[in-house]
C-alpha cells in the first residue's frame, strides 16, 4: 500500500554549517519525488534523515500522518537502494533478496514465494543461485531493487542509483525502474545528479541548492517556468539577457521590448530563452 510522506521544517547542522536549512516537502502516495542539485547541495543528507541514518537537528518527518523521526531505520517500513548497491558477496542473488525477509523472521515457505516474485519481477529467475560477482552491473542492480522492493516497503529510497552504469545500460535500467515503480505505485524519493534522469523519471523535481529548496514542480514546470536565475540556468541550458520592466507586462533590453509577466516599472530583470525557443 502507498504510503504519503511529509518533511516538516527538517534540518541538520554540522556545526555552523547548515547541510539542510528548514526543508518542507510533501510526497503523495505512489508519487515519484527526484531531489536534484550541485554536490553540497543537501540532497543525500535529506535522504538519509528520511532513512534513519542521520538524526535531524530539527523539524520532522511524517509517515502517513505518524512521526517516524524518532524511529531506527528498521522500523520504518522504508526499501533502500545504494549508489554502491551494497549486495552481500558471500550470498547468492537468492539469499540477497530473502536478507531482509530472514531480518524480519518470515518463515521459510513465505520467504521462497516473495523471492520468486521478486526476481520474477526484475527478470532474474535464471540467476538466483549466481554470486554477484558473476552478475552484470546492470543485474546487480537489479538485485538491489529486489531486495529493496521484497519487504514490501511503504517508501522507496533510492541514492543515486544509476550513477555507477554506462551510459546506455543507464537508460535501459531507468526505464526498468520506473515501469516498475509504476506498477507497484510505491511512493518513491530518488537523489541523483543526473539531470536527464532526472527529467525523464520524476512526477516532480525539487531542485536544492545550498540545503534549500529552490523549486519543486513536474519537470516541465521547472523547465518552462524556473522559480529564479538558480534554477534556469542549472536546469538545461538558457541564454539570459539582462533589461528593466519598462511597464507592467513589458520587457525592454536595449533597443527590444517584450512582452513579460507583470513586473514593477523600473525594475531590474533578466529575460531566459531556451536554445530551443531561438
Amino acid at each position: 500500500m502507498s504510503a504519503s510522506l511529509q518533511l516538516r521544517g527538517l534540518s541538520r547542522r554540522y556545526g555552523t554549517s547548515l547541510a539542510v536549512d528548514d526543508m518542507t516537502l510533501d510526497v503523495a502516495p505512489g508519487e515519484l519525488v527526484v531531489l536534484l542539485g550541485p554536490s553540497g547541495c543537501g540532497k543525500t543528507t535529506t535522504l538519509r534523515m528520511v532513512a534513519g541514518f542521520i538524526e535531524p537537528s530539527g523539524g520532522d518527518i511524517v509517515l502517513d500522518g505518524q512521526s517516524i523521526v524518532a524511529l531506527p531505520p528498521h522500523r520504518r517500513e522504508m526499501g533502500i537502494v545504494f549508489q554502491s548497491y551494497a549486495l552481500f558477496p558471500h550470498l547468492s542473488v537468492a539469499r540477497n533478496v530473502a536478507f531482509g525477509l530472514e531480518m524480519r523472521g518470515d518463515g521459510r515457505a513465505r520467504r521462497d514465494a516473495r523471492v520468486a516474485e521478486m526476481l520474477r519481477l526484475v527478470k532474474l529467475e535464471p540467476f538466483a543461485d549466481r554470486l554477484p560477482k558473476q552478475l552484470s552491473g546492470g543485474q546487480q542492480q537489479r538485485v538491489a531493487i529486489a531486495r529493496a522492493l521484497a519487504i514490501r516497503p511503504r517508501v522507496l529510497l533510492l541514492d543515486e542509483p544509476l550513477s555507477n552504469l554506462d551510459a546506455a545500460l543507464r537508460h535501459e535500467v531507468a526505464r526498468e525502474m520506473r515501469i516498475m515503480q509504476r506498477d507497484s505505485n510505491l511512493t518513491t524519493i530518488m537523489v541523483t545528479h543526473d539531470q536527464d534522469e532526472a527529467m525523464a523519471m520524476a512526477d516532480r523535481l525539487v531542485v536544492m541548492d545550498r540545503g534549500r529548496v529552490r523549486q519543486a514542480g513536474t519537470p516541465e514546470e521547472v523547465y518552462e517556468r524556473p522559480a529564479d536565475l538558480f534554477v534556469a540556468g542549472f536546469i538545461g541550458r538558457c541564454n539570459s539577457f539582462g533589461g528593466t520592466v519598462e511597464q507592467p507586462g513589458r520587457f525592454r533590453a536595449g533597443c527590444r521590448t517584450l512582452p513579460c509577466d507583470g513586473g514593477v516599472p523600473g525594475q531590474a530583470a533578466t529575460l531566459i530563452v531556451r536554445p530551443e525557443r531561438v
